[in-house]
This record gives structure tokens, sequence and C-alpha cells, in this order.
């Protein structure tokens, strides 16, 4: 089981190896280097070109410092957070600092001084760490844990008080079944419980979708068929929890309770390169009265995954007039593979 006490959102001092955060730096850069062009253009035809020849400064720079931060990550997370931020700018700083010596040396830098370009550099720097200071403040982590906490998906009543008129039928005629499946749903909601903060391998998560669906198929029979189809991925991978149960009960509730005829739920998991992808399809047929009880569910589910992975991981939803298919990528850890 791992612990991720800090997502993300909620570090102070950013995980310079996430997209998300990569992105946010690259934009706001760029957009404090498009303003100081409006500034040094001598009129607004000249905008574009002054941005240009800023860019042919401030990228390189950009780009190798965030190189250097993501192999200095873990070194940085280490220090106390002043300290870390600290060494983020004198990083920032002499590098530019550096570069911009370098291109004077070579005549590519008219005028201007390598120490206002180093200062420059380190406001630019200064202004990126507060932004994701105050986003970790909004973010902090018993927010995003209580957060995960509400989100989370639950078991639904319908489904407990289901499952036990199924337990109860079963009692007398097969009373060993009966204990299996008391043993089941006491690990489902066990399950449900757990701390939104720690991840679950994805054999764990395979093994408590398999109980929900040994639960439903007692219920609904011959009417629930299932095919699972797990690809050569590692098993011990780290995943959220409930990840594929409220999926599973998703496609159980809206795709064949609904049908008389029931119908197939269709688990495709599979490991591509960096990404772990799932998907879950049932039939639509009798999933209209449900549609919106879906969307929801749908939602929280991606709310969750943005808290657990910023912009790392994706959800898509493909409808057809057939099936409805629910998938999910998330990123995979050199450690699993």
């Amino acid at each position: 089981m791992t612990s991720i006490r800090h997502f993300p959102a909620t570090h102070p001092l950013p995980d310079w190896r996430n997209f998300g955060v990569m992105l946010r730096v690259l934009l706001g850069v760029n957009a404090m280097a498009l303003l100081a062009a409006l500034v040094l253009a001598p009129d607004l035809g000249g905008w574009l070109s002054a941005y240009v020849e800023l860019a042919a400064v401030v990228e390189p720079c950009l780009l190798i410092s965030l190189g250097l931060l993501s192999i200095l990550r873990d070194v940085l997370w280490r220090l106390p957070l002043r300290l870390g931020q600290g060494g983020v700018l004198l990083l920032v700083g002499a590098l530019a600092f550096a570069l911009y010596g370098y291109w004077q040396s070579l005549l590519a830098a008219e005028g201007g001084s390598a120490w206002r370009a180093a200062f420059l550099a380190v406001a630019a720097a200064g202004l990126l760490l507060g932004y994701f200071e105050l986003r970790a403040a909004a973010f902090s982590p018993a927010q995003a844990e209580a957060r995960l906490a509400a989100l989370n998906a639950r078991i639904r009543p319908h489904f407990l008080f289901n499952s036990l008129n199924a337990v109860l039928s079963l009692i007398r005629a097969r009373p060993q079944q009966a204990e299996e499946a008391l043993e089941s749903l006491s690990d489902l909601f066990r399950a449900a419980m757990r701390d939104p903060g720690e991840l679950v391998s994805l054999a764990d998560e395979i093994a408590l979708g398999k109980q929900y669906l040994a639960l439903e198929k007692l219920r609904l029979g011959d009417r629930l068929v299932v095919d699972w189809q797990v690809g050569e991925v590692a098993l011990n991978l780290p995943i959220p929890p409930l990840m594929l149960q409220p999926l599973l009960e998703n496609a159980v509730y809206h795709g064949i309770e609904p049908a008389a005829e029931g119908g197939a739920v269709r688990i495709s998991i599979d490991q591509q390169g960096d990404e772990l992808h799932i998907a879950i399809a049932n039939p639509t047929a009798g999933q209209v009265q449900h549609a919106a009880g879906n969307q929801i569910a749908v939602a929280n589910i991606r709310e969750r995954l943005a808290l657990y992975y910023d912009l790392e991981a994706r959800l898509e939803i493909v409808a057809g007039e057939k099936t409805y298919e629910v998938r999910i990528a998330l990123p995979c850890p050199k450690t699993a593979r």
C-alpha cells in the first residue's frame, strides 16, 4: 500500500516532473514574456517581432531550468520550504546569468546586462513560486483528502439492500455461499471506508471488482455476463482506491439492471508504455432513465483523478448506439513496470 499524503496540487514546492506543473510554468513565463514585449516594442506593430527576439533568450533558459528542476525535485523537496524555494531562485538566476553572459561573449546579445537578466529571471521564478504556494494553500492536504472523502464513490444503498436480500435467500439453501457473499460484502464496505489518501495495488482493485460482480451475479443471475480482458500489466501498480468498483456499479446499474434481457459488462485493462488503460463498457438499452446519474458519477471520478494526478490522467466517454464505454488512462511509475 502506497501513501500519497502530498497530492500534486497540495505540495507548496511544485512537482517539476508533473505535466500540469510544466504546462503552467510554460504558459506563465510566456505570458510574462508577451507582456514584456508589449512594453518594450516601439509600437503595436512591432510587438510580435519583439516577443520573438525575447523568446529566443527566454525559452532556452526556461527549458534548461525545467530540466534541472525535474532532476533535482527530490533533493529540493527534502529541504525546508523556504530553503527549497531559495534553491530554485538561485538555480534560475545563476542559469540566466551564465547563459546571458555566454550570449554576450558570442555577440548574440547586444547591450543589457547579465545581472539584469538574472534579476528578471529570479523575479519571474518568484512570481511563479508564489502562485504555486497560493495554489497549494487553496488545496491543502487536509482539504484535498476531505474533498476526496466526499468524492470517493460510495456503494449505493440500493446495492446494500439488494445484496442482503440475495444473501438471505441463500442462507437456508446454500449457507456456505451465503457466508462467502457476506464476506465479500464486508470487503466492499471496508474498501469504501478506506483512507482516500492511500494508493492500492491494481491486483487488489481487480479482486474487489470481481467480488462486487460476484455479488451482483447472485441477484441478476444469467442476466449479467462479465468479460474480463486483462493484458500484460504490472499487478503491483499503485492506483487510487475504488477506481474500478464505482464504474462497474455504474455499468450494472445503468446498463444491465434496466434491461429485461440483461447484457454483458466488458472490462479491459492494459499497459501501454507509460500509461495504464482501463475501459469498462456496458449496453445502453434501457439506460435513458439513469443517464443523469451516470454523468454525475463519471464527473465524480474525473474530479478524483484531477486531485490525484492533476493533468496526467484522462477520462473519456464513448457513447454509441448500443454501448456506453468509460476509458481511463493513468500514469505508470517506472518502479511498477
